[in-house]
């Protein structure tokens, strides 16, 4: 059964980061100078939709009271960058009163956060994921395009100071770019005593330019944390979670490890995706997206709209074909999918 539901709010974002929305001049710099020339293969379209295309609060809200019922349990919101979204307490609001929600975070590049942290935890948010691709500002400008890296800091103060908890922070880790800091990421979990996660560069990019020769595996990652820290394994009764976590022996800070391309997890997959624009889709890598829109805007009853929900999600994909000959990209990229 399905128990986790991530939802777009906007395919907006004020970021452009390498992995995601590559460019910047950095960015085209850094893929030229592994490619003679950048991908013949057409880009991934990325026209912002416009407002009137995405889904309303009230939608969402509707949307979400229905999956409840059939036993979804964990919201998270994303984007694009989702702080973009004019008014998101409200829509916070609205999801932490749905009977049968039992977990509702945000993940965010943490810039907008400091003006919204207040509203959204008073609205009922109680969990927080930053992005942190770099701990160096001139990488994590590199990276991300963005001179925000303190406006992280701030926020990763100010969700400790609200009470937001667990804290999480990512990072995707690339090849020639970041990945010299792995180790100093990890001292910065234990110092800060957060959860920190290790993820896997994905061909999710609008320029189509991923490689895999630029992915750093799970594992290697993994390899060179254990040559430098004393990390414990971490049980967790929860088969479908997509992270590998270990602690550290004082019980300061943990990482985790999510590896979808060197060693996807697709078989305990428990996750559904809405789109900004109300699209459904059953895999980050899905090719095919299900209306739902449509059918929250012609007058189907809850209970209709609760059996499409059921015959889309049987109809899950076994698995990603990542690596693969038959591997076609996403028509969109992750900005439009939602992280």
């Amino acid at each position: 059964m399905l128990r986790d539901l991530r939802i777009s709010v906007t395919d907006r974002c004020n970021f452009r980061c390498l992995y995601c929305l590559p460019e910047t001049e950095a960015a085209q710099n850094f893929y030229r100078g592994r490619w003679a020339q950048m991908p013949d293969s057409k880009p991934i379209a990325r026209e912002w939709a416009p407002r009137s295309h995405l889904l309303r609060f009230e939608e969402i809200a509707r949307f979400v009271r229905i999956a409840a019922g059939l036993g979804i349990r964990k919201i998270r919101l994303t984007g694009g960058e989702p702080l973009l979204r004019r008014d998101l307490p409200k829509l916070v609001s609205m999801i932490a009163g749905v009977e049968g929600i039992e977990d509702l975070a945000l993940t965010t590049n943490g810039f907008l956060f400091p003006e919204q942290a207040k509203a959204l935890r008073d609205a009922g948010l109680r969990r927080v994921t930053l992005s942190m691709d770099s701990r160096d500002p001139a990488t994590f400008h590199r990276m991300t395009g963005n001179d925000g890296l303190e406006r992280v800091f701030e926020s990763l103060r100010l969700a400790r100071e609200l009470g937001f908890h667990p804290i999480k922070m990512n990072a995707v880790i690339i090849k020639e770019l970041n990945d010299h800091e792995v180790e100093s990421l990890a001292e910065f979990a234990h110092d800060e005593d957060i959860s920190f996660r290790f993820i896997e560069f994905m061909p999710l990019d609008s320029a189509r330019a991923w490689q895999r020769e630029l992915v750093i595996s799970g594992r290697a990652i993994l390899s060179r944390l254990m040559a430098r820290f004393s990390l414990l394994p971490v049980t967790s009764d929860n088969a479908s979670e997509t992270a590998r976590r270990w602690r550290f022996p004082d019980g300061r800070g943990e990482i985790g490890i999510i590896a979808p391309v060197s060693e996807p997890f697709c078989g305990h997959c428990n996750r559904l995706r809405l789109t900004a624009d109300g699209k459904i889709r059953t895999c980050l890598f899905s090719v095919v997206e299900h209306d739902l829109k449509q059918r929250l805007r012609d007058e189907s009853s809850d209970q209709e709209i609760a059996s499409y929900l059921q015959a889309v999600v049987w109809g899950k994909e076994a698995r990603h074909h990542i690596g693969e000959p038959e591997f076609v990209s996403p028509q969109r990229s992750m900005s439009c999918i939602g992280g």
